[in-house]
């Protein structure tokens, strides 16, 4: 499979648009998150995420979610989204494929953060 290669601007461009895109009531939650761009995932976040050292992770949350938050004990560390450039290229042969990717990539770890099910991401597309 052909797979597509931009640069790291283009492809923080393109995750500025791809928040954009998103429904309102999944992006609002944007604004509380850092999101960063890696090139690829460190050992110790595929093990994190249960990813074996050769699968695939194109994204990740690190943080507390809502649903188990404190008021009396907050987050120590700002939560996370980190996205993986090179894997998400690699599946994509496409600028097109790869904004849709990172989008859903986004959604997915975004719902992490908030408690939502995969029922509840189906609904709103991103299943």
């Amino acid at each position: 499979m052909r797979h597509i290669r931009i640069s790291e601007e283009e492809f923080d461009e393109i995750v500025r648009k791809a928040i954009t895109r998103i429904p309102r009531e999944i992006g609002k939650h944007f604004d509380n998150i850092v999101i960063s761009v890696r090139k690829e995932p460190t050992e110790e976040m595929l093990e994190d995420a249960g990813v074996e050292p050769d699968g695939t992770l194109l994204g990740l949350f690190q943080g507390v979610p809502l649903i188990e938050r404190s008021v009396t004990t907050p987050p120590l560390y700002p939560d996370m989204i980190y996205l993986f450039q090179n894997p998400l290229e690699e599946m994509c042969a496409t600028r097109e494929e790869l904004e849709r990717e990172i989008e859903i990539t986004l959604v997915h770890e975004v719902a992490h953060f908030v408690g939502m099910n995969e029922e509840q991401l189906a609904a709103l597309g991103y299943g």
